[in-house]
C-alpha cells in the first residue's frame, strides 16, 4: 500500500491522522496542521483525506504551495470525472498526483475483501462474502473503506456473519442496488427509477451506478447461456462467481427466464456506451442514466 512508504504502521497514532474532508472544509487550517505536526516518535507524517471532493481543492492547492516534503498525504475519493476540480489540480502539480484504482470483477472484490478480514484476524461467512462482493460499488478505495467500516463494527468478534454484514455495510448497498438491478431486470421502472434516485441522494456516482448495472446484465448474459446449454437454474447461481444470493434467487431465476441472449447482448452494449457518455458528454449523467433504466425495464 501506498502509505507504507511513509509510515511502517498504518495505524500507529503518532504518525498517521486521518482526517474526513467535511473536517477540512469546516476548519482548513487543521490539513496543514495535521501535515506539518511533529511526531513525538520521530519519522514521517502519513495523512489520509477520506472522501475527498471538490470543495477541498482550494485548500489542498493552499497547502500544495509549501507543502511538507516530510509528509505524504493520501487523498481518497470516489469516481472524480475529467472535469473534477480536484482531479485536475492533482494532475498538473508537480508534487501531487492522481492514481485511478480499479475493482475487478465479483471474484476480484471478494478476494480483496476477503484478505483484508484475514489480515486481521476475521473470518467471514460465505454469504457475507458473497453479498459484500455484490453490494459494495464503486472504486477499490471504497470496497476497502466497507470493510474497514466491518472490521470497526466487528471489535473483538472474529466470526462475521451475513447479519453482521447487514448490520455494518447494508444502508445503501442491500435496499438501493439490490432494487435498481432487480427492478430493471424485472421490468419494474418505478422501482428502479426510486432505487436510482436514493442512490443519487447517498453521492453514487452515474458511472458507478452504471457498471453495477453492467455487472448485473454481464451475469444475467452468462446464466442465460448456460441455462440455454442444458444447465438446471439452481445449479448455475450456485456456481456463478459469486453465486447469486439466497433471497435473489427467485428473481435471478425469473430473470433468466424472461430475457432473451440477443436482448441482453444489446442491453450490455448499451450500458457500456452509457458509462463512456457519462464520461465524455456534457449532458447530465443523471439525465443518461435515468433514460437508461427506463429504456432498459421497457424492453422485452
Amino acid at each position: 500500500m501506498l502509505g507504507l512508504t511513509a509510515v511502517s504502521d498504518l495505524n500507529d497514532p503518532f504518525n498517521v491522522a486521518v482526517l474526513a474532508a467535511s473536517s477540512i472544509i469546516e476548519d482548513p487550517a487543521r490539513l496543514s496542521a495535521e501535515a506539518n505536526a511533529i511526531s513525538m516518535m520521530g519519522g514521517r507524517r502519513l495523512v489520509r483525506i477520506e472522501d475527498a471532493r471538490d470543495a477541498i481543492t482550494p485548500i489542498l492547492k493552499d497547502y500544495l504551495a509549501e507543502a511538507n516534503d516530510q509528509s505524504l498525504i493520501i487523498i481518497e475519493a470516489g469516481e472524480l470525472n475529467t472535469r473534477s476540480a480536484l482531479r485536475l489540480l492533482c494532475e498538473k502539480s508537480s508534487n501531487a498526483a492522481a492514481l485511478p484504482c480499479y475493482v475487478e470483477d465479483g471474484r476480484g472484490v471478494a478476494n480483496v475483501i476477503r484478505a483484508m478480514l484475514q489480515e486481521n484476524g476475521y473470518v467471514a461467512a460465505p454469504d457475507a462474502i458473497a453479498w459484500m462482493s455484490v453490494n459494495t460499488a464503486g472504486n477499490r478505495a471504497r470496497v476497502r473503506a466497507e470493510t474497514e467500516k466491518l472490521i470497526t463494527y466487528m471489535g473483538p468478534n472474529k466470526q462475521i456473519t451475513f447479519d453482521d454484514v447487514l448490520a455494518a455495510c447494508g444502508a445503501a448497498g442491500e435496499k438501493s442496488f439490490d432494487d435498481l438491478v432487480y427492478g430493471v431486470g424485472g421490468g419494474n421502472a418505478t422501482a428502479a427509477l426510486e432505487a436510482f434516485t436514493h442512490l443519487q441522494a447517498e453521492g453514487i456516482p452515474a458511472v458507478t451506478i452504471a457498471r453495477v448495472l453492467q455487472n448485473h446484465f454481464r451475469r444475467l448474459h452468462v446464466a442465460k447461456a448456460r441455462l440455454e446449454g442444458g444447465e438446471m437454474p439452481e445449479q448455475i447461481m450456485k456456481t456463478l462467481s459469486p453465486p447469486v444470493f439466497f433471497k435473489q434467487e427467485s428473481a435471478f431465476r425469473t430473470q433468466m427466464q424472461r430475457w432473451a441472449l440477443p436482448t441482453l447482448e444489446k442491453i450490455m452494449t448499451r450500458l457500456m456506451a452509457l458509462e463512456a457518455q457519462c464520461k465524455k458528454t456534457a449532458m447530465p449523467a443523471e439525465t443518461l442514466c435515468s433514460q437508461a433504466i427506463l429504456a432498459i425495464s421497457s424492453s422485452k
